[in-house]
């Protein structure tokens, strides 16, 4: 029985003590701080054929300005040609460059331009209008261009038609 002396405790306070176990709130925290956590995994291991791609023109966009830069400053023509190597894995090539030359690889292995592709780079300062589809069998109704309307740098496009400014 329960004595009202000093330190025994209240009759009162012995029923509303907290049973064990976690609140609806608790577990809601919890579970939004997976669903964060979550996300923001899948986010960070997000990268589709479409970013390859798009990776791959871009750096070939730049590969290219450089090429018509040396070739520029060295007087000497320069061809940007593409390559089958074993049958499957595309790569290519820029002639006419000293070594060490430039990367002869996409960042993909998938990434694929049209075989027999190829574009002058100069010496010319005036180079005439020239363009390259880039594709990937991951995602064959996509396909993104590299343009230049021979006074412009290369850029990438969704569509052939010649750069615009």
């Amino acid at each position: 029985m329960p004595t009202s002396a000093a330190g025994s405790k209240r009759p009162w306070a012995a029923s509303s003590a907290r049973s064990p176990g976690f609140t609806l709130l608790e577990l809601l925290v919890v579970l939004a701080l997976i669903a964060v956590a979550t996300a923001g995994v899948s986010l960070s291991l997000r990268d589709s054929a479409d970013s390859a791609l798009e990776r791959d023109a871009e750096r070939l966009a730049v590969l290219l300005e450089t090429g018509r830069a040396q070739a520029r400053a060295s007087g000497l023509p320069v061809v940007w040609r593409t390559q089958d190597k074993s049958g499957q894995v595309q790569s290519f090539v820029f002639e006419g460059l000293p070594p060490p030359g430039l990367p002869q690889n996409w960042l993909t292995e998938s990434t694929r331009a049209a075989p027999g592709s190829a574009i002058t780079l100069g010496p010319e300062p005036l180079i005439e209008p020239q363009a390259v589809a880039l594709s990937t069998p991951q995602s064959p109704g996509q396909r993104l261009w590299v343009v230049t309307d021979g006074l412009r740098p290369f850029k990438v496009q969704s569509t052939r038609e010649k750069a615009s400014p």
